[in-house]
């Protein structure tokens, strides 16, 4: 993890006496030293420097100068004073640089290769990481492995194949989880790769005393083993279980012996079950004692007296706190969720039986005042014919041997009807003069043809 210096701005009476000693992160943060700085140039946070190596040089990048850097060698166990500590050369030239980079592109390749070597000797080891020197005089090799691997043969094949110095390192897999890095459960990135440092050990204790359910999948990190983070909150559940009774886990009733199920710190409350019932029964921390007490005596206790929770005498003596600790049920998401779709797909179906309805409606319904213009005629509704008669056709011929009839060629115009618009209306060219309609009582009827209709005009 990365330190903030806050001391950088700070300014100091005795620079003399100022911590000489810098630290240096190596493949971006996954390893970090410190080396000694015996040259009269400062450097910042970030530069990158060429160090003293095996039998040759290598380059890193500053990650802390300045006070804070004997707080985290005192963290480390680090001695100030140790002669045998490395020292910084010089501020990393271009050919340095280049170098560096040089060596670091070899790095998968020779991962890989190395791999395979390793497989064909069947070493029951996982090589999880390699590091090449800025110079290319030396390489290490980090691997995990559960007993001790006798790698003599392998580091004579890597020496001969890489020409290099071969140095092998074990680490742990909580290491070599930090190394890869990932996301873990909770969203965030992986503790062990961002700023923990001291890997302590995990036991299954800790989730008994935390009253989580002994679950190997969720309990379990990305490294295969449990969780760091199982250990951040037991200290405060083991101050807060100092309230609960010893030697409660059964308690003498005169219907069986009660076992102790979990301990509930956040409501003071201690879960039992009756050997002839499923029910878990909630008691308070004192009357668990006024138990003990009466078993000390050689008496039983004729009921347990359970808390009920569903009282509001009991919710007003829970504190307030308590209603953000209870955990959510992705069940009842699920059916809320479901709940919602359906309401959504009935309103949906209700819209669409009513959409022709509503149609039929807006058509039958008049036109506002409004809407209409000034000298416009309304537009007259079409009767409906009634059922079981067909609509009136269009007249035929009266001369049966004609089977088409010649209109004249003065041609009366026809009226102007008012559409719903008002915009289509038919205007006559004004080279032809007007003729009046005749009267229908003067046109001349047909007995066979049917009656027409008002609003049609025969010719």
């Amino acid at each position: 993890m990365n330190v903030y210096d806050w001391l950088k701005n700070l300014p100091f009476a005795d620079s003399d006496g100022g911590c000489k000693v810098v630290e240096v992160s190596f493949k971006q943060g996954s390893r970090k030293d410190f080396f000694r700085n015996v040259t009269l140039q400062e450097f910042e946070k970030g530069e990158l420097v060429t160090l003293e190596g095996v039998s040759g040089f290598d380059v890193g990048e500053v990650s802390l100068t300045g006070e804070l850097v004997r707080l985290q060698m005192k963290k480390k166990g680090v001695n100030e004073m140790n002669p045998d500590m490395k020292k910084i050369i010089r501020r990393s030239t271009e050919r340095d640089i280049e170098l560096y980079t040089q060596q670091k592109s070899r790095e998968p390749e020779a991962l890989m290769r190395s791999r395979a070597i390793s497989r064909q000797l069947n070493l029951d080891m996982k090589l999880s990481e390699v590091e090449f020197q800025a110079d290319g005089r030396k390489a290490t090799f980090f691997y995990t492995a559960d007993d001790r691997v006798d790698f003599r043969e392998l580091i004579k094949i890597f020496a001969s194949e890489f020409k290099v110095k071969v140095e092998m390192r074990q680490i742990g897999i909580r290491q070599d989880a930090g190394k890869v890095g990932g996301i873990g459960s909770c969203g965030r990135e992986l503790c062990c790769s961002t700023w923990l440092t001291d890997f302590k050990s995990v036991t299954t204790t800790a989730a008994r005393y935390q009253n989580l359910s002994i679950n190997q999948t969720k309990l379990s990190g990305q490294c295969g083993r449990l969780k760091c983070c199982l250990n951040y909150e037991l200290d405060t559940y083991l101050d807060a279980l100092q309230g609960f009774p010893n030697n409660a886990d059964t308690l003498q009733t005169t219907k069986g012996n009660a076992s102790l199920i979990k301990k509930d710190i956040f409501k003071n409350l201690m879960w039992y079950m009756l050997p002839d019932s499923s029910m878990q029964y909630p008691l308070t921390i004192a009357r668990v004692k006024e138990i003990i007490r009466l078993n000390a005596k050689g008496e039983r206790a004729d009921d347990l007296q359970p808390v009920d929770l569903t009282s509001n005498k009991q919710k007003e003596e829970i504190p307030a706190h308590v209603e953000l600790v209870g955990q959510i049920s992705l069940n009842t998401l699920e059916r809320n969720s479901k709940k919602r779709k359906d309401k959504e797909r009935e309103m949906k179906g209700g819209e669409r039986k009513n959409e022709p309805q509503q149609q039929r409606r807006s058509e039958q319904q008049p036109p506002n005042k409004g809407q209409q213009l000034k000298g416009e005629k309304k537009p007259q509704q079409q009767q409906r014919a009634p059922e079981g008669k067909q609509p009136p056709s269009k007249p035929k011929s009266l001369n049966s041997n004609n089977s088409q009839q010649q209109l004249p060629k003065n041609k009366p115009p026809k009226p102007r009807r008012a559409n719903s618009g008002g915009n289509n209306q038919q205007q006559m060219p004004p080279q032809q003069p007007q003729q009046k309609q005749r009267p229908p009582q003067q046109r001349p009827q047909n007995p066979q043809l049917p009656p027409s209709s008002e609003g049609e005009n025969i010719y």
